[in-house]
């Protein structure tokens, strides 16, 4: 029979606890996980696996998460780079053939919404990745420029201004300038 000191049960409760937190502020943050990974991938099934491979990821490392630090910031950089890092990857894979999804015939319910949203959706798909990035996270996201740099992993000022140049870029081509 193994038998547990007091100090052994009381850091296993902890932990426990610690875990428990942890998992409540993750599954609170998976719809922001997931609007983020749809701006980056374009697609929803792509942004659903993105999303769950961060969630995997952020469980297996949580020993590493420094709490009262802002974990939507943590997770979303955990997001980025396995987006950065499955493009990387994606040359081995067959394209998303967004022409073809596009004919596929839809509901007639709220079709000008589901335009303009689709209209708005191709024209984020215009912008640079850089550029769109920066615009999700702080348009989007409602990250601070401080926290969308650290994300990025550039500058505050290189975040301003790819998020002034992809606003200025998103409306020409809504408005059809571009």
């Amino acid at each position: 029979m193994v038998t547990s000191s007091p100090q052994r049960l009381h850091a296993e409760t902890d932990k426990d606890s610690g875990d428990g937190d942890f998992k409540t502020e993750l599954l609170a943050l998976i719809p922001f996980l997931r609007a983020f990974a749809r701006s980056l991938t374009g697609n929803q099934e792509g942004a659903d696996d993105l999303a769950q491979e961060t969630l995997v990821k952020a469980w297996q490392s949580r020993s590493t998460f420094i709490p009262g630090t802002n974990l939507k910031a943590w997770l979303f950089t955990i997001l980025r780079n396995q987006f950065y890092s499955d493009r990387r990857r994606a040359w081995r894979q067959a394209p998303w053939d967004q022409d073809a999804a596009e004919r596929i015939p839809g509901g007639g319910e709220d079709q000008i919404f589901s335009a303009q949203l689709s209209d708005t959706a191709r024209a984020l798909r215009c912008l640079s990745d850089e550029q769109r990035e920066a615009l999700i996270l702080v348009g989007a996201g409602g990250f601070s420029y401080e926290d969308a740099a650290a994300i990025c992993k550039c500058a505050i000022g290189t975040v301003k201004s790819r998020v002034a140049r992809a606003r200025k870029a998103l409306m020409e081509i809504l408005d059809g300038d571009d």
